[in-house]
């Protein structure tokens, strides 16, 4: 007998999805959901295809589950041990791309609705998805775009469960109940150009930034907080020059990005930055820019719910983290819904030969479908 996840996460991983297309996955997934008598509110921006769906009284509290249809580059296809938009089940293992991040969550999700429906066709609460085709690219016209067409109506969501692959050696090991924030600094440090034998004729901006930089990683912006490990900052590229080694530069170019907690705020690392390179005097210009504002899901219904869940089903207590890079949670956490995610593991997301435990998704369908029942009653 087929497994009705193995099977919609199968229809799902055969559509090529490169960010940000959806090729048809949101179809196959608003028809399924339409069937059981979700309401189906397609949200397109531009290039991004998404939908917003639900199932009860909007007056009501509203549970989400979130997830994205779209997958990243596939890399040297002959390193893969069969077609990565050709799922194959080898050993228990589901291959394929997006079989962990995150066609097999979305299937999860959607055939938990299909049995928490039959079962509980008149449930309190509404039940809700939000889907979108832009999460591993620009995300630009994705979940963002919806949360705030969603926030201008005063649509409600009191709580969002995202399928992201959350889980490091088993389902449910570990839940992420935050993210950090990530802000990025385009830096360009203005000098004098001239020949390197008539240096006191130039101004080198290499030189002058040496000491502002070596004050950027020497500084400890914060301690952690709570759940979340110390603030970190990284330079992640450095350009000067023009290739030859008798010219000093007229500027130099320092990127460089903070991972930030709720201790910190993206205002205060501009102010601290800024104050900083003008006490080091140097004349220069910087382009900020904000991909996410920290979030943090440290209690209530929901945490509690899915915590449950996985012990009731896994028997293991879930690890709480807020590791890893950013998600779409931080768009969904303005409305203020409380945010958890929950997913498969995460050892082969955007590797070659992409896979996940069969058993696994079917595992995870069940923690969904709990997590429902305990929350939509």
């Amino acid at each position: 007998m087929s497994c009705p996840v193995i099977e919609l996460a199968r229809q799902l991983i055969k559509r090529p999805s490169l960010s940000p297309a959806d090729e048809g996955c949101q179809t196959l997934l608003m028809e399924r959901l339409e069937q059981i008598g979700f309401n189906i509110e397609p949200m397109d921006f531009a290039d991004t295809k998404n939908f917003w769906a639900w199932h009860g009284h909007s007056s009501e509290e509203t549970l989400a589950f979130a997830g994205h249809t779209d997958v990243v580059p596939t890399g040297d296809e002959r390193q893969w041990i069969n077609p990565p938009f050709e799922p194959t089940i080898r050993d228990g293992m589901l291959y394929g791309r997006g079989a962990a991040d995150m066609k097999g969550s979305l299937a999860a999700m959607v055939v938990a609705a299909e049995r928490f429906v039959a079962a509980r066709r008149n449930h309190g609460g509404r039940l809700a998805f939000l889907i979108t085709s832009d999460e591993e690219a620009k995300a630009t016209n994705g979940t963002v775009k919806v949360v705030h067409a969603l926030m201008e109506r005063n649509e409600r969501l009191d709580y969002c469960l995202v399928g992201e692959p959350s889980s490091m050696q088993c389902v449910g090991d570990v839940v992420k109940n935050g993210r950090r924030g990530s802000i990025s600094a385009n830096l360009l440090i203005r000098g004098v150009q001239g020949h390197v034998a008539y240096a006191h004729l130039a101004d080198n901006p290499i030189h002058r930034a040496l000491p502002a930089l070596q004050a950027l990683v020497a500084t400890e912006w914060d301690r952690g907080y709570q759940f979340f490990p110390a603030t970190s900052m990284q330079i992640t590229n450095i350009q000067a020059g023009n290739g030859s080694s008798n010219v000093i530069p007229s500027e130099l170019l320092v990127q460089f990005n903070f991972r930030f907690s709720p201790a910190l705020t993206d205002t205060l690392i501009k102010e601290q930055v800024e104050a900083l390179l003008t006490k080091h005097q140097l004349t220069y210009d910087i382009d900020w820019v904000l991909s996410g504002q920290p979030f943090l899901t440290n209690e209530g219904k929901l945490l509690e719910t899915v915590i449950k869940a996985v012990e009731y089903y896994s028997e293991i207590t879930p690890q709480l983290l807020t590791t890893g890079g950013t998600s779409d949670g931080r768009f969904i956490a303005l409305m203020g819904a409380q945010v958890v995610e929950l997913g498969p593991v995460n050892a082969t997301i955007h590797k070659v030969n992409e896979c996940v435990k069969a058993a696994d998704l079917q595992l995870l369908s069940r923690i969904y479908q709990r997590i429902m029942e305990k929350i939509l009653k």
